[in-house]
Order: C-alpha cells, then structure tokens, then sequence
C-alpha cells in the first residue's frame, strides 16, 4: 500500500517504498495527483516496475500521467523508462545533461519527441492546475541533478540528498540527532563537496518546506527539516575527504 504525504484541495502525494529491493537497495518512488491527471517522480528500475504499476493502479490510472520524471539517470531512477514509455503517453523530465543518455534504456525510436530537457536552472513542470519546480542539484550525487519542490503540498523530494540507510521508510524522523547515525557515511561518499551543500542550503532555506522526503529511507518533517539544512550545510564530505592515499596504485 502506498504511504501517503499529503492531500488536500484536490492535490494528493503518495510514496511507495517496498517494491523490488529484495535483491536491490531500497528505494522510494512518489507519485503526485492534481486536477485529472499526475507525475510519478523517479519511477525506479525494472525490480520496481510490476508492483510500483498495479499499486498505482490502484490509486489512479496510469495512463493518464502527464509527466515521467526523474531526478537523474542512475539505474535506480529511470532504468524502467522503456515499459513506462510503452504503458504511457506521458514525457519524461531530466537533466539536459542524461537527454541523450536515457534512450539506452529503450528500445530504439521509443523515447522519440518523448524526452524534455531540464536546462541547468530548472524549470516549472505543469502538473494538473500545480507546479511541480525542478531546482537544481548539481553534484548531489550526479552532476546533471535536480530536486522537486511541491508547493501545494510543501513537500520536497530531494533524491539522493536526505537519504538514510537501514531505516523504515514508513516512519517519518522529527528529531534529526539520533537519524544522523543512518545518513553520514552516505552523504559523505555519494555528495561531491561541502561546497555544493552550502549553495544548496542557502537556495532551499527560504522555502516553506514541511517535509524532505529522499529516494531512500525515511521522510523528514517538522523540526528535522531545519535541522538537516543546517547540517547538511556544514558537512565535509566528497572531495574535501580525498588525499593522495586514495588515489594510489592497488598492491
């Protein structure tokens, strides 16, 4: 069953996080709905795409999605696209940077007039009578990257910034002290530097944003958001870690 994050006013938000990583990490996929028509946001990979389809189904049908769209083109992200492109008529939102990368996840002429770029400063994705924002993340992990900020529902979904590892992605964290534990060693691998986040921190901290909610692991709301911001924002990690030690011939 899905889990949902909002709804209001005709605008619903539903996550789904328990498809198809028995033999794969775990991963979350969202789907909005507003006014008739939706998004699925980082619809996953083909473990995720048989259950994430019904138990969408389930909710709202999905050949009457108007946008596919995808934070970047890692294969837990996206690799699916070529059933969703044959299951809608839906195009698919991504990085100007993956636009020519994700047809070799299709079949050939599949994502033809299919494909819009998100040029490097984002873009407003019209979603039924909302706006689904793409802001740009850049280097959180992947270099052609971008977060999702709802504002009907004051949601942001972040992608891989946020992420924890070894929690239920049911739960929602409140307190980000004793969450840290379950984000650090990722962020410190997976985010390029220190200097990205605090760009990042400064663009969202003006946004009204009730809830962070990543591909993986468990949601963050209330006073969690504030607190992750601030953290995030002073984190070294990526390339302020590396010497020279890392990049030495393998005995």
């Amino acid at each position: 069953m899905p889990i949902e994050l909002f709804s209001g006013g005709g605008h619903r938000c539903l996550m789904f996080s328990d498809f198809g990583h028995d033999d794969g990490v775990q991963a979350n996929q969202f789907l909005i709905v507003d006014d008739g028509t939706g998004a699925v946001i980082d619809p996953g990979g083909n473990l995720a795409y048989n259950d994430l389809y019904i138990g969408m189904t389930g909710c709202f049908p999905p050949h009457r999605l108007s946008a596919i769209v995808a934070s970047h083109a890692d294969p837990d992200i996206i690799a699916s696209l070529d059933r969703w492109m044959t299951a809608t008529s839906a195009p698919v939102y991504i990085s100007t940077i993956w636009e020519r990368f994700i047809p070799h996840f299709c079949k050939p002429g599949k994502t033809t007039g299919r494909v819009v770029g998100i040029p490097d400063r984002g873009m407003h994705i019209p979603i039924g009578a909302s706006d689904l924002i793409a802001l740009p993340a850049h280097f959180m992990h992947s270099e052609g990257n971008f977060q999702f900020w709802d504002p009907a529902s004051g949601i942001l979904f972040s992608g891989d910034l946020g992420v924890s590892i070894g929690v239920d992605p049911g739960r929602t964290i409140s307190d980000l002290g004793p969450h840290i534990a379950s984000m650090a060693a990722f962020h410190r691998r997976y985010m390029v530097s220190g200097k990205v986040l605090k760009l990042w921190a400064e663009m969202v901290r003006p946004l009204p944003i009730r809830m962070i909610v990543p591909q993986h692991g468990a949601p963050l709301v209330g006073e969690a958001v504030r607190q992750f911001i601030d953290w995030v924002g002073t984190l070294q990690c990526g390339i302020d870690l590396v010497s020279q030690r890392d990049y030495a011939l393998p005995t």
